[in-house]
């Protein structure tokens, strides 16, 4: 029963999403059969923009709109992109593994490296260590991500010449060359996503570590003799790491957005890039289709951790079953 009603309350968050996803767009000002087809150079008269216009469904009610949209959903069809031509689920597909391997990357290394440090932090607390790790992270996590990577541009690619500054492979590259060349170009969106995501891990290790190390069970550990390296691994780290994981999964929602920014300076072939092209263009099927597959990620990543969190802490398991405790 816990279970259906969290997945019901999730159900209803992503209805909601979906909805604000399919008005957003359209608030937007601009035409974007115009944007694509009015210029000079094209010459289309109003009655060939009225055309086209009518066969991208754009010309309806927007309440038409929307259930078009709803049932185009229901069957697997996001619509045709006004920008590239072609169904939109096709174009996402060919951005999402970019994204994916992105993001994903970037979040595992900003969790391993914000909670390391966060722990480390707190461990030192009350020295100038721990003062200089806490400035110099709220430092990085205050910088905006566009920022962070056009430095790292400037030093990297201009200054150094080590990594390329755009794309994400070279047009001609097979095989093991591509493999290189996909790595090498994904290091500085890469390293600017995650630092741009420390943050929020190490203040959340710290505060967490905090308040462990404070515990009866770890004084009772030292009490033991047990070194300061097992006291702070096995004893503190591993219980402070439990409202981390709830971090890890909203922090996921983080990087999307941040992706659209970083993706659009490094110009990485992904979904953040695709987002913010289909809003140039007002591409509205490109963007809903674009920001509804962001929002079914989020989503279920939370719904995740929401049903695994139990697994993770016993403690979760016992306040949810009180019956199971009286008997």
């Amino acid at each position: 029963m816990a279970v259906a009603r969290r997945v019901g309350q999730y159900a209803l968050v992503l209805w909601a999403a979906v909805t604000l996803n399919f008005a957003l767009p359209h608030l937007a000002p601009g035409d974007p059969v115009v944007y694509l087809y009015g210029g000079a150079d094209q010459s289309l008269d109003e009655e060939s923009l009225a055309q086209i216009r009518a066969g991208y469904g754009l010309d309806r009610p927007i309440l038409d709109q929307y259930l078009s949209f709803w049932s185009g959903l229901l069957r697997g069809d996001l619509g045709l992109s006004v920008q590239h031509n072609r169904p939109v689920a096709e174009v996402l597909w060919d951005k999402l593994p970019w994204t994916v391997a992105l993001v994903g990357v970037s979040t595992l290394l900003a969790f391993v490296i914000g909670a390391l440090l966060g722990a480390w932090a707190a461990w030192r607390r009350g020295t100038a260590k721990e003062t200089g790790a806490v400035v110099t992270v709220l430092a990085l996590d205050s910088m905006p991500g566009f920022w962070i990577g056009m430095i790292l541009i400037a030093v990297f690619s201009v200054s150094l010449g080590w990594f390329p500054s755009y794309g994400a492979a070279a047009i001609t590259a097979t095989g093991g060359e591509w493999l290189v060349e996909v790595a090498s170009h994904m290091v500085l969106p890469m390293v600017t996503l995650t630092v741009a995501g420390i943050g929020a891990f190490f203040l959340m290790t710290r505060a967490a570590m905090i308040g462990v190390l404070e515990e009866p069970f770890v004084r009772l550990a030292r009490a033991k003799g047990l070194s300061e390296f097992r006291v702070a691994v096995r004893h503190a780290l591993h219980n402070a790491l439990l409202p981390v994981y709830t971090t890890l999964t909203l922090t996921v929602g983080v990087m999307l957005s941040g992706a659209v920014v970083v993706e659009s300076v490094f110009a990485y072939p992904g979904l953040g890039k695709l987002i913010y092209d289909a809003v140039t263009a007002r591409d509205y099927p490109l963007l809903q289709g674009a920001l509804l597959l962001a929002t079914v990620g989020i989503v279920a990543a939370n719904l995740v951790a929401d049903l695994t969190y139990p697994l993770v802490d016993p403690r979760v398991r016992r306040t949810e079953r009180p019956e199971a405790v009286r008997r």
